[in-house]
């Protein structure tokens, strides 16, 4: 276990190779020790976990080397979503969250990861004093206990304390008076159940699909892409529905079409909402989105005389400025977003509540309300390419790129050099191209966004030409 490091959020494995009980207790103690070095172990922690298979012998495993170790347990009595989880730390009062989750990778994977007091992901610094710790805990020596009858063990259901949160930031009295035809896809994942719940609660017609538990996710990945939202936006136009709302594996990262089977890209959804909160619901603060993250949201920055702030992928980043000052809007390409007063992490149930918002305050389709929104500040299209390239050859790649920037792309000027993250051309008349290397397999990811089609097009023939050369 030396080796083990933690990726963009959390460590991830594959189950019955290095994600196993042992392993899993060895990182559960490691996280121990960094919340008893904080000096907060009698707060305990929350334990979380979704609907992949042994999924509740890994809590248990979690569960029984914190009590061992003298520390109150919240122990989820379902299978609970990522966002949810983070939520209960503020209303147990507890120091942290333990989540097991793979998110939206294959049903062979695992994960876990440490959701810190202040209910969002964890900081590079944080992750890399659990890392080295790992490699100096000795196996024989982690303590458990049984966990039956065990007065620091406590079964939790945060899900409606959690609800009442979200009528905080949603107005479902307004989607009650809407009458909205809903149709909702948790993908077998942790959502199962709740979204159903909660639109109902808003007083929506709701008829759900894949909301039972299925350890393969029924031959597909949880991931609500357009290609695995074909059934839910069937069904959207079978039933004529308002809309469709999906979910990840564990609940953190949305997908939505509308009443017109249209998918709408995470950008898309983070430009709607963006205006929303500024000009309907008067919201005022920051807006800020990752490195990869389309620059619509600028514009109507610009419009609101809001700050734009840029970090590097992953939401921790973006959590950390939530942390720090008033944000309207937090989001990354890949679907994840949180907004005002809510917590610094993504959440995907909150973005599909406010997804219907949108639709009972407006009365037309979401594509309908986009197509609005570019008439009056542009259009903007991207696109993410993955592109197989040689795991020893990134960094050349980005060190060529960096250095020697070729003078023009696609008749475009460069205007900026951002390597916060990967290389960004910040290009003339609004358009950037971004080259980023996997952490985890042998891919470059390019990010493409122009707000005229063509150019567009060009942005992404140069750059396939650029990697094949």
């Amino acid at each position: 276990m030396s080796a083990l490091s933690f990726g963009t959020d959390g460590w991830r494995a594959v189950m019955c190779d290095a994600f196993t009980l042992e392993n899993v207790r060895i990182v559960t103690q490691a996280i121990v020790d960094y919340v008893k070095s904080e000096g907060k172990q009698k707060s305990g922690l929350i334990i979380g976990y979704d609907t992949r298979f042994f999924a509740e012998r890994f809590a248990e495993a979690c569960a029984s080397v914190l009590a061992g170790n003298g520390m109150p347990v919240y122990l989820v009595k379902r299978a609970m979503p990522t966002p949810i989880t983070a939520y209960a730390i503020g209303a147990y009062g507890a120091a942290g969250a333990i989540m097991l989750t793979a998110s939206h990778n294959p049903p062979e994977y695992n994960g876990i990861k440490f959701i810190p007091d202040y209910a969002g992901p964890a900081t590079p610094e944080i992750t890399k004093r659990i890392e080295e710790s790992i490699g100096e805990i000795e196996v024989s020596k982690i303590p458990s206990v049984f966990l039956e009858g065990n007065e620091l063990i406590h079964f939790i259901d945060p899900v409606p304390s959690y609800i009442n949160h979200l009528k905080t930031l949603v107005d479902f009295d307004l989607i009650k008076r809407s009458g909205l035809k809903v149709v909702v896809d948790p993908m077998y994942g942790a959502g199962q159940g709740i979204l159903k719940t909660l639109l109902e609660v808003a007083g929506c017609e709701v008829y759900p699909i894949h909301d039972c538990r299925d350890v393969l996710f029924g031959g597909f990945l949880p991931d609500p892409s357009f290609e695995n939202l074909q059934e839910l936006r069937t069904l959207v136009l079978k039933k004529k529905a308002d809309l469709g709302l999906a979910l990840d594996g564990d609940a953190d990262r949305f997908g939505v079409v509308d009443s017109l089977g249209v998918y709408l890209s995470p950008n898309q959804v983070l430009t709607i909402l963006c205006l929303h909160l500024l000009r309907a619901r008067g919201f005022r603060g920051s807006l800020v989105r990752t490195v990869a993250t389309t620059h619509s949201l600028d514009k109507i920055a610009t419009e609101f005389g809001a700050k734009i702030e840029e970090t590097p992928v992953g939401f921790k980043y973006v959590g950390e400025i939530m942390r720090s000052e008033p944000v309207v809007l937090g989001g990354e390409e890949s679907g994840g977003l949180s907004i005002l007063g809510h917590i610094p992490e993504k959440d995907g149930l909150l973005a599909d509540l406010l997804l219907a918002e949108i639709v009972a305050y407006q009365r037309k389709p979401l594509s309908h309300i986009l197509e609005d929104i570019y008439r009056e500040y542009g259009h903007h299209y991207s696109e993410r390419l993955d592109v197989e390239y040689p795991q020893d050859k990134k960094q050349v790649l980005l060190a060529e790129l960096k250095t020697c920037p070729p003078p023009s792309i696609a008749g475009l000027s460069i205007e900026e050099v951002v390597t916060k993250d990967g290389v960004k051309y910040v290009l003339s008349e609004g358009s950037w191209i971004l080259i980023r290397p996997s952490g985890t397999e042998p891919l470059i990811r390019i990010y493409i966004e122009s707000t005229s089609k063509e150019k567009f097009e060009e942005l992404g023939k140069f750059a396939r030409g650029l990697l094949e050369q």
